[in-house]
């Protein structure tokens, strides 16, 4: 694609009928870490919004009027189990949402497992929140940032890559200076895929981004329940029980670990929905928890 040319642009996209132009950067300036040179085969569904097949990374800003600008930041990472990216609804949507009130948004478009295009499809997509964590520091001044107030918040498989994120930030999977920056103040999981064990994981973001026949220590690795330690940033999180696709136990663990390595975190598990229920109901019913979460643990001043 032409864009791919330019180290920024105007990105359009058109959301519940609305139509808003924001800047969208690569997340890396230089070469990709561990990418390995293939044509660029990125599909965009633009009547569902979904993206597929994503080899070079970008976020895409939404930047809150100056007025309204109270420093903190969320980068936001959809879902669609490793294979795709439902970057409408679970991104720019939600981007919007964040920017109307206050909040910086950065919607990563990160790269989708695939051995065709990288070296270790484990760790593609934490290169790209890690790398995008840290763009965000970088240029902080710039979108009017507290570096103290940046946050993280993943939908499904998003939500792994957002987990791990906060679980693995003392393990950066990318070069270079200021390393010890990859870690996200904050985590915002909506119904998430935590676990990548046989009883617990969703198989189709395993299979896409451990392969099928992991081994048990990688399957530990990235079972984030079992990544929690005192150190991991505060959660919110949101599920539905009756979840068909991941399984409400995700969430129900990942807090649990957070509980007994007493890192602050709060949970709503709503009784029907099934996957993706959020978006049945007005954004303010549940998004309006979120935000009120973020006002108390001291993320929005």
């Amino acid at each position: 694609m032409q864009m791919r040319l330019f180290s920024c642009l105007l990105f359009f996209v058109m959301v519940s009928g609305i139509v808003f132009a924001q800047q969208t950067i690569p997340v890396y300036e230089k070469s990709i870490p561990g990418a390995i040179p293939a044509p660029d085969e990125e599909k965009f569904d633009s009547v569902n919004l979904v993206t597929s097949r994503v080899s070079v990374p970008t976020i895409t800003i939404y930047l809150p009027e100056k007025e309204k600008a109270n420093g903190a930041a969320v980068l936001i990472c959809p879902g669609g189990g490793y294979g795709g990216l439902v970057i409408g609804k679970e991104g720019y949507r939600i981007a919007q949402y964040f920017s109307d009130r206050g909040v910086a948004a950065f919607v990563l478009k990160y790269r989708l497992p695939d051995d065709k295009i990288m070296k270790d499809k484990s760790v593609g997509p934490l290169q790209d929140a890690q790398q995008a964590i840290r763009l965000i520091k970088q240029h902080a001044g710039q979108w009017n940032v507290d570096t103290a107030r940046i946050g993280i918040m993943g939908f499904s498989a998003g939500g792994h890559l957002a987990s791990t994120a906060g679980t693995h930030f003392d393990r950066p999977v990318i070069t270079g200076k200021q390393l010890a920056g990859v870690r996200p103040r904050f985590m915002i999981l909506v119904y998430p895929v935590i676990s990548m064990t046989d009883s617990l994981g969703h198989p189709g973001s395993r299979n896409n981004l451990l392969g099928r026949n992991p081994s048990s220590q990688t399957i530990t690795l990235f079972s984030n329940e079992l990544q929690v330690t005192p150190q991991t940033p505060p959660a919110f999180l949101i599920h539905a029980g009756d979840d068909k696709k991941v399984d409400v136990d995700n969430s129900i663990l990942f807090y649990e670990a957070l509980r007994r390595n007493n890192v602050p975190a709060e949970m709503h598990i709503y009784p029907k929905g099934d996957h993706g229920f959020v978006f049945k109901m007005p954004l303010e019913q549940w998004m309006g928890l979120c935000m009120e979460w973020m006002k108390e643990s001291g993320y929005l001043h």
